[in-house]
């Protein structure tokens, strides 16, 4: 049995880390969260364990660039559907 043509472009793969690192907001930001949360907490404040945990606006043009081309998928709703 002979395979159809295929139509349109071929498909992208995503790169796995970049999509668990970032995600989108309701309003089209990339956003991702922030770092040394893991590695001696005992030394950080409630205070500052406490901010680690909020999500930072990405707004270097070229990192958003690099990481629409890594995650080309990358989506709003990715974990949450609405509905």
């Amino acid at each position: 049995m002979a395979r159809k043509p295929r139509k349109g472009k071929f498909k992208l793969k995503t790169h796995k880390a970049t999509a668990k690192r970032f995600r989108i907001t309701g309003s089209g930001k990339l956003v991702r969260s922030q770092g040394p949360k893991s590695h001696l907490r005992r030394k950080k404040s409630a205070r500052t364990k406490a901010g680690l945990s909020e999500m930072m606006v990405v707004t270097d043009n070229a990192s958003v660039k690099r990481v629409r081309k890594l995650a080309p998928y990358l989506k709003k709703h990715k974990s949450n559907p609405p509905g």
